[in-house]
């Protein structure tokens, strides 16, 4: 086994460190899907476009999002690296990346939970035997406190001021591509920031000025569809539901439901974070649908908001070519990224660590659903 393992370490090597990274993702979200289900749903049900608008309901959403589902996360990730005070420091620090960015800092929460869990654990690992007897709680508690408020404050002043610049550069980004005549290239930016939750700063901030000035003199604009696009998702949560770990697939129609008819499509982000590689398949379904509405010369008149297929067929202007191209470029989208999906999840030959093959990809599969402290879901 050592003589056919040597020939490959560089490469098997680089491949466990990207494995590892990647369950530690998983391990992070996996844990917190049915938090985000709940969010979808209030969200497609009661906001002022969803199936049964409510005022006072919808107000659920914008704490869940900003505040809930990061702090989970947080919490989650500072439990798989130091147990349950690695998770309380982790919670505590994501409060202070939510606080110092406008948008939802899920990313922010990825890296401050297990970063404060770790310092938690070399934290405790340097005061270990030098207690008084009689002083352990004391000490456990105030070292805790202390380091989660210090962390609290680095994530304020530091990791959301950096997320917040960096979304101003994707925003920046995407309109260089438009003025360049590059859509479909765009797409290899929109769909990774739409992965960190980025969407509506590119959606409203970048996309929706420009496509409106578009609509007032053409009627219509392509820009409206370039983040909208339901069918990226579309194909993603399908090779999931198809291809993905067996763990996962129970989860996924009800994904999909939300996604394509409430237009939450934030419900198929954790999905891409879980396995890093699928960012891959949302890209190249972007890019698909991007270049068949260029082909058709077709667009939108307006926002479609949530982006479910049902704001498509109210924003889809007159016209045989316009259907046509929309929804062609839909489900294109759709059928693209699911190829590609299902190809990088092996066609389900993945979906198992016994079924991987190499000596270390279990480790991916394994690491998914947490460690110890954190148990697989049912």
């Amino acid at each position: 086994m050592a003589t056919a393992y040597t020939p490959k370490v560089t490469g098997d090597g680089i491949r466990a460190r990207i494995q590892r990274v990647g369950g530690h993702l998983a391990g992070m979200v996996m844990p917190n899907i049915g938090a985000f289900i709940a969010w979808g749903l209030i969200t497609a049900l009661f906001i002022p476009t969803g199936w049964v608008p409510n005022a006072e309901l919808a107000e659920l959403v914008d704490p869940m999002i900003k505040f809930l589902l990061p702090i989970l996360i947080g919490y989650t990730g500072g439990r798989m690296v130091h147990g349950q005070r690695g998770a309380v420091v982790g919670a505590v620090a994501t409060v202070g990346v939510i606080v110092g960015a406008e948008m939802p800092m899920f990313l922010g929460a990825m890296i401050i939970g297990p970063l404060a869990a770790y310092l938690m654990k070399l934290l405790d690992g340097l005061l270990e035997d030098r207690i008084r007897p009689g002083f352990e709680m004391l000490v456990d508690n105030f070292s805790a406190g202390i380091l989660a408020g210090a962390m609290a404050l680095a994530g304020r002043g530091v990791i959301g001021p950096v997320m917040s610049t960096c979304t101003d550069a994707a925003g920046d980004a995407v309109s260089w591509l438009i003025d360049h005549d590059l859509l479909p290239v765009a797409s290899v930016l929109i769909e990774p920031a739409k992965v960190l939750f980025l969407n509506n700063a590119i959606n409203h901030g970048v996309l929706g000025p420009l496509a409106v000035q578009q609509a007032a003199e053409h009627g219509k604009s392509i820009l409206f569809t370039l983040e909208s696009n339901p069918g990226p998702g579309l194909g993603v949560l399908l090779a999931y539901m198809f291809f993905g770990p067996r763990r996962l697939r129970p989860s996924t129609p009800a994904a999909i439901i939300i996604h394509l008819f409430g237009g939450i499509h934030e419900i198929y982000f954790p999905y891409i974070l879980m396995k890093p590689r699928m960012i891959l398949a949302a890209v190249a379904g972007g890019a698909t649908g991007v270049a068949i509405f260029l082909a058709f010369g077709t667009g939108l008149v307006a926002t479609p908001s949530p982006g479910s297929i049902f704001a498509y067929l109210a924003q889809t202007p007159k016209g045989a070519s316009n259907w046509i191209g929309i929804y062609a470029g839909v489900l294109a989208s759709a059928g693209v990224s699911f190829g590609v999906g299902a190809a990088l999840l092996g066609f389900g030959r993945l979906a198992d660590p016994d079924a991987e093959p190499g000596g270390d990809a279990p480790q991916e599969e394994a690491a998914a659903p947490g460690t110890e402290n954190e148990p697989a879901a049912k």
